[in-house]
């Protein structure tokens, strides 16, 4: 939880609410976030005064740790078939 408090810009947890990407979450849900975390990855904030404040810049980097890394979605059988055939002509051109 390194902020930088000249570097970024600081926002009240009751408007960060509003920040995220698909309309926002609830103020529980932040403050579950900054102490369980989501996949090990936690919110970064900081108490200022009694307020609990976090950054636009903290928000990003809480979303991007979420993704990172993440497994491509399984794909169908119709796909798995079409590169097995695919798979096997190579082969055959290798002569294999």
């Amino acid at each position: 939880m390194n902020f930088d408090l000249s570097e970024e810009e600081l926002i009240p947890f009751s408007k960060a609410c509003k920040e995220f990407p698909g309309g926002g979450v609830c103020l529980q849900t932040l403050h579950r976030w900054r102490l369980r975390g989501i996949r090990g990855v936690k919110l970064e904030t900081i108490m200022i005064g009694g307020r609990r404040y976090t950054s636009r810049a903290a928000i990003g980097r809480f979303v991007a740790a979420q993704n990172k890394g993440q497994d491509p979605p399984p794909l169908s059988v119709s796909q798995r078939a079409k590169r097995s055939a695919a798979a096997r002509l190579e082969l055959e051109k290798m002569g294999i």
